[in-house]
C-alpha cells in the first residue's frame, strides 16, 4: 500500500534532478554591456589606456623641508609665473637664525675694526724702532720685540677677519634657508591642485604632491602600453582615443615619442580584473580641442595602429 506513492515520489525527484541539471548546463545568457564599448578604427590595433596630462608633464611641487603651512597664495584653477610664491612654511625659527647672524656679523665687524687700531699702532712702533736702530740708539732685542709685536696684531686682525667671513657665510645659509621655506614654481602653468591648507603639516615625499602645476594650453596623453604588445607599436603610428564611457567622436592624436623605457603600472582604473604587476610601455600623444570637454588627469581608452607582423622564427 506504502510501495506506490514512495514509487512516485521517487520518479518526482529524479524528474527534477534532470530538470536541474539540464538548466544548469544552458549557463546564463551573456550580460548585455550598459555601454558599448569603442572599437578600434583600424584592422590592427594595440589598445592601451590613457591619462591626460598638461604639455611637458605635470609638475608635483613639494617642499625643501618637512613643516607646518603658514600661508597658501593660490588657488586651484589659477595661473602663476616662475618664481612666483605658492606656499610659505612657518619662518620664525628661521628668521630668529637670521637676526641671530646679523647681529653676529655686526660684532665681528667692529672687532675687525677694532684689531686694525693695534696693528697701526705696532707698525708705527715697528718703524720707529728700525729708525733708532739705524743710529745705533735702539738696541737688536727692542728690533725684535716691536717686530713680534706687529706680527702678534697682524695675525689677531687675520683671525678677525677670518671670523667675520665665517659669520657671513652662516649668514648666508640661514637666509637660505629661510628662503627655502617659501615654495615658488619652477615655471609658468596652471595650478591643478591644492593638496594643503593653512595649519596643516606638508612633508617632504607625501602621497599626494602639496601643489600640482601643468600647462593646460596643450594637454597630452600618456597611454600605457602593454609590455606583451610593447614589440606592435611604431614611433610615429597613428592613434585614436575615447573619453572612458563613450563610443562616438573618436579624438585624433599626434605623436609626440616613446619613453624609452618600461617601467611598472602606475595608473590604475579601479577595475577589478585589472592587473597591476605588469610594467608598461608609455607613448606620448598631443591633441587639441575636442568637442568634448577634456580634463587632465581624465582616462582615455587609446588605439595605436599596429600593422606589424609576426616576425618569423628561426630555428
Amino acid at each position: 500500500m506504502f510501495k506506490r506513492p514512495s514509487f512516485f515520489i521517487a520518479l518526482a525527484g529524479i524528474i527534477a534532478v534532470t530538470l536541474l541539471v539540464l538548466r544548469l548546463q544552458r549557463g546564463e545568457p551573456p550580460a548585455v554591456p550598459l555601454v558599448e564599448p569603442p572599437r578600434a578604427p583600424y584592422a590592427d590595433s594595440v589598445g592601451a589606456r590613457g591619462i591626460v596630462e598638461g604639455r611637458g608633464e605635470n609638475v608635483r611641487v613639494t617642499p625643501n623641508v618637512a613643516g607646518r603651512v603658514q600661508r597658501v597664495f593660490v588657488k586651484v584653477g589659477g595661473q602663476v609665473r616662475a618664481g612666483e610664491p605658492l606656499f610659505q612654511l612657518d619662518s620664525r625659527e628661521a628668521e630668529s637664525t637670521v637676526g641671530l647672524q646679523e647681529a653676529q656679523v655686526a660684532v665681528l665687524r667692529a672687532k675687525v675694526k677694532e684689531a686694525e687700531v693695534p696693528l697701526a699702532d705696532r707698525m708705527d712702533s715697528l718703524a720707529r724702532t728700525q729708525a733708532l736702530r739705524k743710529k745705533d740708539v735702539a738696541s737688536q732685542d727692542d728690533s725684535q720685540r716691536a717686530y713680534f709685536a706687529a706680527e702678534a696684531a697682524r695675525m689677531q686682525l687675520e683671525r678677525a677677519k677670518a671670523d667675520l667671513l665665517l659669520a657671513e657665510a652662516q649668514l648666508r645659509e640661514a637666509r637660505v634657508q629661510l628662503d627655502l621655506l617659501t615654495v615658488r614654481a619652477p615655471r609658468d602653468a596652471e595650478v591643478l591642485q591644492v593638496n594643503i591648507r593653512e595649519g596643516e603639516y606638508a612633508a617632504v615625499n607625501a602621497t599626494e604632491p602639496p601643489v600640482l602645476l601643468g600647462d593646460t594650453r596643450v594637454l597630452q596623453l600618456r597611454a600605457d602600453v602593454d609590455e606583451d604588445s610593447a614589440s606592435r607599436v611604431r614611433p610615429g603610428a597613428a592613434a585614436v582615443a575615447f573619453p572612458k564611457g563613450t563610443r562616438s567622436d573618436p579624438l585624433p592624436l599626434r605623436f609626440v615619442r616613446i619613453e624609452p623605457y618600461i617601467l611598472p603600472k602606475r595608473s590604475l582604473t579601479g577595475d577589478s580584473t585589472e592587473r597591476v604587476d605588469t610594467r608598461v610601455l608609455q607613448v606620448i600623444y598631443e591633441f587639441e580641442e575636442h568637442t568634448l570637454p577634456v580634463y587632465p588627469g581624465q582616462q582615455m581608452d587609446v588605439f595605436i595602429e599596429s600593422g606589424a607582423a609576426s616576425p618569423t622564427p628561426r630555428p
